[in-house]
């Protein structure tokens, strides 16, 4: 992980322009080559960012950031305050909660539950950047990645997007097209997933598991 403070802007040039004013900024630059661009406010959320995969070059006060899409982040240093590199090692990965690990069991076992004609290839297929938690193949036999969330959110849509990027790479699997699966999905998030085009499902955990809701009476 490297951490920049700098006085610096920020250019976006891609499916549109964007261009962040002169102002210090925390820069956040990943091991996995991911870069995001924080201010000193704003919650969790980057003003800007570039996911990998891509192809970063830095020169004397310019980080110019690319994507196989051909979008560009480029941060123009004028002053660096701080620049410090830290090895994080190995990560362990977020650990599923139970309801979450038992959602994915119980897809696994009935996949067609999400569609008609799923059928499963293997949980927890190992990528570069982490396990995608279903991969299955579809009715008309093509792969699908599937991301199994107790609740959806951007994040997770985040996630399976980049899982996606590398699995398209694999000409044994290439098209894979994506899956976001929770209890509940936030707005946000299916709108997200559906720019992208990424279907997305909310399932009923207890109707997986086989639990009749009682009826509400009036008495």
């Amino acid at each position: 992980m490297r951490l920049v403070i700098a006085d610096c802007t920020v250019d976006y040039d891609g499916r549109l322009t964007a261009h962040l004013p002169r102002a210090t900024r925390l820069l956040m630059r990943k091991a996995d080559g991911c870069l995001a661009v924080h201010a000193d406010g704003g919650a969790y959320k980057p003003m800007n960012w570039m996911t990998a995969p891509n192809v970063f070059v830095e020169d004397d006060d310019t980080w110019t950031v690319t994507n196989p899409k051909g979008e560009t982040l480029t941060v123009t240093l004028h002053q660096v305050f701080s620049d410090v590199s830290h090895d994080f090692g190995d990560d362990p990965s977020l650990q599923k909660d139970g309801v979450e690990a038992h959602l994915q069991e119980l897809l696994s076992v009935d996949p067609e539950q999400l569609e008609p004609g799923m059928r499963l290839i293997r949980r927890e297929y190992p990528t570069e950047i982490g396990p995608v938690d279903l991969l299955c193949r579809d009715a008309d036999d093509l792969v699908v990645a599937v991301e199994i969330k107790r609740r959806g959110e951007i994040d997770g849509v985040e996630q399976l997007t980049r899982y996606l990027e590398f699995l398209n790479r694999q000409p044994d699997l290439s098209p894979v097209r994506g899956m976001f699966v929770a209890q509940e999905i936030k707005l946000q998030a299916k709108t997200l997933a559906s720019d992208r085009e990424i279907g997305w499902c909310e399932v009923d955990y207890d109707e997986l598991r086989g639990i009749e809701r009682p009826q509400q009476k009036l008495f």
